[in-house]
């Protein structure tokens, strides 16, 4: 088609809607009364800001559509992938982007479903470290995802640019990204395709999840399900889950790559080999294989190898069980370094006395959980919180006793399934509220337990006992409160993945 006029090239501004008419003209007669070209007239119209340059290749190749998705005037394009494109787009003076499936894919129902269902999951998503998408529309001649607009780059480009990420700061991208992998798994939501580009840094440094697409492709309600290879994004999870013995959809699919994004940041190259070869990306020892991160980063702390090799360790009963376990392990792991140098033993483990326990551990027996604290001392909320987040637990934190009762609706679903009383700082009014949650009718069943300071004396003579009751001395060991979760548990049905 022939190039259009620089008349024609303004005149189709304002037909398309781009920009206002009287703002055209008035930019158009800032040219003076000389011959215009249409690269001058081009150059003062974006200048003016009337179009971008993607618009005006559009218009220059005689495009008739694809200037706006719905209500939405495309800026730019920022981002192409096989499945669908990416642009910066405004509305109402706000930026969004908006993904869009590529036309070659919308008469093929499979592929629409998918795109659908990415958007229908990514409206339960809000998390700082998940991009939200906002809204999904599904027009079958133009269907597009209305997402958040992330200014920055993807941990790809920055890995590309800078080559080697310094420790402490792919520990911080790392415990973000387990973040984001943690609440969507509270709501039985796997990402599934985890991969440096599949993570956006924003201008603020912050890591934030994208492409949520093969998550959709999950079938939960299977436990046997064989993992499956529908396409090529699909084979390096379909492999590690074949090669281990799991269930399509595990998890601890998402942890272990979480480790290959972690290794490469610091590596400066990516721990399982990049091939498009598919015999080559289903091979086993491809997973098994892996060289030690310290021949390419010889600096890279003992206690931060140790970490990857939990995180990416083959046997999938010896791999981090949980996102949320492997978001406290990373937290624990950045704690110690900012704190210098622990004692260890001859297997690089640190030794009793050190800055933390064997039992510090991460494990997953709290999946399925609600715990509610009812605790006022913010250091101990925050203390008790992470050590049970880092065991799958959920926890719920409420300063005032009488609040927390008031959450336990008899019309409704208890909220918990557990609550703590902490008396440290309550005292009398944890005790009456402990006593009465265990007296209550519609609250008699539902296990509790009271943490009382040793030289509460009267706190403790008075506090109900029973058989869903316990009563622990402060100051409180791990294993302890472990423990007296698991006594007063035992028989309480674990609440589905997703529901909770």
């Amino acid at each position: 088609m022939d190039k259009p006029t620089p008349e024609g090239f303004a005149r189709r501004i304002v037909d398309l809607g781009l920009a206002d008419r009287r703002e055209v003209e008035h930019s158009l007669g800032e040219l003076g009364g000389g011959e215009m070209t249409l690269d001058s007239v081009i150059e003062q119209m974006q200048r003016r800001g009337h179009v971008t340059t993607l618009q005006t290749e559009k218009i220059v190749r005689g495009d008739r559509a694809g200037y706006f998705y719905g209500d939405y005037k495309v800026l730019y394009l920022i981002g192409a992938g096989t499945f669908a494109r990416v642009y910066r787009a405004s509305k109402d003076g706000e930026v969004f982007a908006i993904k869009v499936l590529r036309k070659r894919f919308r008469d093929e129902p499979k592929e629409m479903e998918q795109f659908l269902r990415e958007g229908r999951m990514g409206l339960r998503l809000r998390h700082p470290n998940i991009v939200s998408i906002y809204d999904v529309i599904a027009d079958t001649r133009n269907p597009f995802l209305v997402m958040e607009f992330v200014e920055g780059q993807t941990l790809r480009e920055l890995v590309r640019i800078r080559k080697q990420l310094p420790v402490d700061l792919s520990l911080k991208l790392a415990h973000e990204i387990a973040s984001g992998l943690s609440h969507a798994a509270s709501l039985g939501i796997s990402h599934r395709d985890l991969k440096l580009s599949n993570v956006l840094i924003s201008s603020d440094g912050r890591a934030k999840l994208v492409d949520f697409g093969l998550a959709a492709l999950t079938d939960r309600k299977n436990p046997d399900q064989i993992a499956d290879c529908p396409n090529a994004r699909a084979i390096d999870y379909a492999a590690l889950e074949r090669g281990t013995g799991v269930r399509k959809d595990d998890p601890r699919s998402d942890v272990f790559f979480t480790g290959n994004m972690l290794y490469h940041m610091i590596a400066g190259v990516p721990a399982l080999t990049e091939t498009r070869d598919r015999l080559a990306r289903l091979n086993v020892s491809r997973f098994q294989e892996i060289k030690s991160i310290t021949e390419f980063a010889p600096d890279c702390p003992g206690i931060v190898t140790q970490l990857i090799n939990k995180i990416m360790e083959y046997n999938p009963q010896k791999r981090i069980q949980s996102a949320a376990a492997m978001q406290a392990e990373i937290k624990r792991v950045m704690d110690i370094l900012e704190k210098g140098p622990v004692a260890t033993n001859s297997e690089g483990q640190p030794e009793v006395g050190g800055q933390y326990e064997d039992d510090d551990v991460p494990t997953d027996e709290g999946i399925g959980y609600v715990v509610m604290l009812v605790e006022s001392k913010a250091a101990l909320q925050n203390a008790i919180r992470e050590r049970l987040k880092s065991r799958g637990y959920r926890v719920l934190i409420i300063q005032d006793p009488n609040r927390a009762l008031a959450r336990f609706d008899p019309m409704e679903d208890p909220p918990a399934d557990c609550v703590i009383f902490s008396a440290a700082e309550l005292g009398s009014l944890a005790l009456e509220a402990y006593n009465k949650f265990a007296s209550d009718e519609h609250t008699c069943e539902i296990p509790s337990i009271l943490l009382a300071d040793r030289r509460q004396a009267k706190i403790i003579s008075e506090a109900r006992r029973g058989p869903r009751r316990q009563l622990l001395a402060l100051p409180l060991k791990v294993r302890e409160l472990r423990m007296g979760l698991v006594k007063v548990l035992a028989g309480t049905e674990r609440r589905p993945l997703g529901t909770y």
